[in-house]
């Protein structure tokens, strides 16, 4: 794919300082750039780089310093980046309709421009809306329901109760409804307990690969519109996630946890069934979440507290070793006197 300066500018609502017919037929970080190139540079350091590398044009912001390459100037570099980028992203080679190999059932609803791929499954009583597209080795269960625009990479499962909402991506791997993980201990035995409950996943939500998310007991697991997950998260079942989250790799939610619109869970953190994360939290990678977290905190640590506490707990962690030390010369010091000072008594 090519485009020129001229329609980056149009995208971004950027201003062109130089030759607007200039052809960009990539995007590069500034190291890796070769002819052809547009690179991002949002400091006088990273221009001048910028200037001695092979890019054929440089997207800066507004007030940056004149270049011999031709550039475009904008109010918020990184923001008209990430839109470039969205024009050379591969999209999923999918042409509207449905596979032979497909299995469909006749109760399914498949609406206009869809795309369902090789080996997909769609089950009895499944609707999926207007240009969603199901790549290869989707299965969609009975009675799901998939929005507009939404994509499900090859070898996603959907369970049986699973609701999708518009332009949801789920990533390869990923099975959303599975059984809550539940049981009571009857005579020594894990008696298990049903799951009857489904899932709701609301528009713009993407689900990264091998991303787990449980059907509930009775009633709904919820992901709010805008949320993020990345790859490896499990989400228990009755969880609810607000609004606009970001959901780092390997996090593990459990049952009923409630979760804020615009929190933040970093890599790794664990958070404790029934606990509430407050709307605009932050939760440090590898927390521990054993109780509710207030609204636009941020905590760290396990168990979590507050991030500043942490912080000074490992630094004086760092300062064990000489602690150690002093504590070891202390007690021989003490040592030391009281011998002294019982001899001075015996005589």
């Amino acid at each position: 794919m090519t485009v020129n300066l001229k329609q980056i500018a149009d995208l971004v609502s950027g201003e062109i300082v130089g030759d607007p017919g200039t052809v960009v037929s990539g995007v590069s970080s500034i190291p890796e750039a070769g002819p052809g190139d547009l690179v991002f540079a949002d400091s006088r350091h990273h221009l001048k780089d910028a200037e001695r590398s092979a890019a054929a044009a440089v997207l800066t912001r507004h007030g940056a310093d004149t270049l011999e390459k031709p550039f475009v100037r904008v109010n918020d570099p990184r923001a008209a980046f990430a839109a470039v980028l969205g024009l050379f992203a591969p999209k999923p080679n999918a042409a509207p309709g449905i596979d032979p190999t497909a299995r469909v059932a006749p109760t399914a609803e498949i609406a206009a421009g869809c795309s369902v791929g090789f080996q997909s499954h769609v089950g009895e009583r499944s609707a999926i809306g207007r240009g969603s597209v199901l790549l290869p080795f989707a299965f969609v269960a009975e009675g799901v329901t998939i929005g507009e625009d939404c994509i499900i990479y090859p070898h996603v499962t959907l369970y049986p109760g699973t609701h999708l909402g518009n332009r949801v991506i789920v990533h390869s791997g990923s099975v959303i409804g599975a059984d809550g993980f539940g049981y009571n201990q009857i005579d020594g035995k894990h008696i298990k307990i049903p799951h009857i409950g489904g899932v709701i996943i609301e528009d713009d939500v993407e689900l990264g690969a091998n991303v787990t998310v449980d059907r509930a007991r009775t009633g709904f697991t919820e992901i709010g519109s805008g949320t993020k997950i990345d790859n490896l998260v499990h989400v228990a079942h009755n969880v609810k996630v607000g609004r606009d989250c970001i959901i780092i790799a390997q996090v593990g939610i459990s049952g009923s946890v409630q979760i804020g619109d615009r929190a933040l869970l970093a890599g790794q953190a664990g958070v404790k069934d029934h606990v509430s994360i407050g709307d605009g939290a932050q939760v440090a990678a590898r927390a521990g979440i054993i109780s509710d977290v207030p609204a636009g905190a941020k905590v760290a640590g396990f168990p979590a507290r507050r991030y500043g506490d942490q912080m000074r707990i490992w630094a004086s962690v760092s300062r064990l070793p000489d602690i150690m030390r002093q504590v070891h010369d202390l007690q021989a010091r003490i040592a030391e006197l009281e011998e002294a000072l019982g001899r001075d008594r015996a005589e």
